[in-house]
């Protein structure tokens, strides 16, 4: 998180935040900041509470501090900085701070969790004395209007253990110029508390979407704190380079289909928050013979894909459907994606 500012706009803005009338002075300077990059009304409005809750912690932690907004840029992206500083205690556990419902000042306590998801990149660092530095970025996203064509294709097919009406699987598709994601989430066990968990973590994927594959992983882990937690494999598409950046936290299977070379994908044992270590991000070719199909512990493992080599010609749909159908427990949730390059 070192951007080099290049970029003609807003001055830097320090707010002094040490009585709560001062909240919403603070919150009204992130929003007007964020309006001048070029953020939409609603992005502004998010931005505005991030900071609302960043200076109602700065009050209720630690007697007061300070709001900084800076404006960010890097690989001709142009975003926010907040940076939240003070002089109190601290906060003894900054990471378990992020779970819904923990608090230290008898609060709600979901000031920073709200923070995790309203912002991109989020960190702490304690002063060498006392207090602690909090820094969180937003970055302006790509403009609706000016997407390309789609290039790649996507299919989905899920169920749930037994039929159920809770599926503990979830999944997101997303596609945005030359970029695109796919993956898909396990919550841990199955019914309400595993549908929870999923679609906490695919919340914050919708969320967050264009952002590195290290960075969703992290978000994903501190906003699923409050949860029983999530397994995950992510992939993330870049046209221009003709390339997938795959990464995996527990037993979430994927295959990429039509390289002549072994691809070695790293899966980190874990679980996404709770214990979950940082993933491990590859980097592989990607072309027009390629497919990947990513699936949940819900199918199982021990196939080939000259199985199902016939539906090679057919749509992502098709292919997720008719190996969930083969390859499906009903002892589990179940979820499969497939993803292809588009027809000419």
């Amino acid at each position: 998180m070192a951007p080099n500012v290049t970029h003609t706009g807003p001055k830097p803005v320090a707010i002094g935040v040490r009585q709560p009338v001062e909240i919403g002075r603070a919150s009204g300077a992130g929003k007007a900041f964020a309006a001048e990059l070029g953020f939409t009304p609603i992005e502004c409005e998010e931005i505005s509470l991030a900071v609302t809750e960043l200076a109602s912690n700065l009050i209720k932690h630690a007697g007061g501090g300070v709001i900084n907004l800076s404006l960010i840029e890097a690989d001709g992206r142009v975003g926010i900085q907040i940076d939240s500083e003070d002089n109190g205690p601290g906060i003894p556990d900054a990471e378990r701070a992020m779970a819904d419902g923990f608090s230290t000042a008898k609060s709600l306590g979901d000031g920073l969790g709200a923070v995790n998801r309203l912002m991109d990149e989020l960190e702490f660092h304690p002063r060498p004395l006392a207090g602690l530095h909090i820094i969180c970025q937003r970055w302006v996203r790509p403009s609706l209007k000016n997407l390309s064509p789609r290039w790649l294709e996507f299919g989905a097919a899920t169920r749930s253990y037994r039929m159920l009406p809770e599926n503990g699987d979830a999944f997101v598709l997303r596609q945005w110029g030359e970029y695109a994601l796919a993956g898909v989430i396990d919550g841990l066990g199955h019914g309400p508390s595993a549908q929870k968990a999923s679609k906490t973590a695919r919340q914050y994927l919708e969320q967050h979407f264009d952002q590195p594959l290290e960075s969703l992983f992290r978000g994903v882990g501190r906003t699923c704190r409050a949860t029983r937690g999530v397994v995950m494999t992510l992939a993330r598409f870049d046209m221009a380079r003709q390339s997938v950046a795959i990464a995996c936290i527990g037993n979430v299977e994927v295959r990429l289909i039509g390289r002549k070379e072994r691809t070695n994908i790293i899966v980190r044992r874990g679980v996404l928050g709770l214990n979950a270590p940082n993933p491990v991000v590859g980097q592989f070719p990607w072309d027009q013979t390629n497919i990947l199909i990513i699936h949940s512990d819900g199918l199982r493992t021990r196939w080939q894909w000259e199985e199902f080599k016939d539906l090679g010609h057919e749509t992502p749909c098709i292919i997720a459907q008719k190996m969930l159908r083969k390859l499906g427990k009903i002892e589990d949730d179940a979820t499969v994606i497939v993803v292809k390059n588009a027809k000419p």
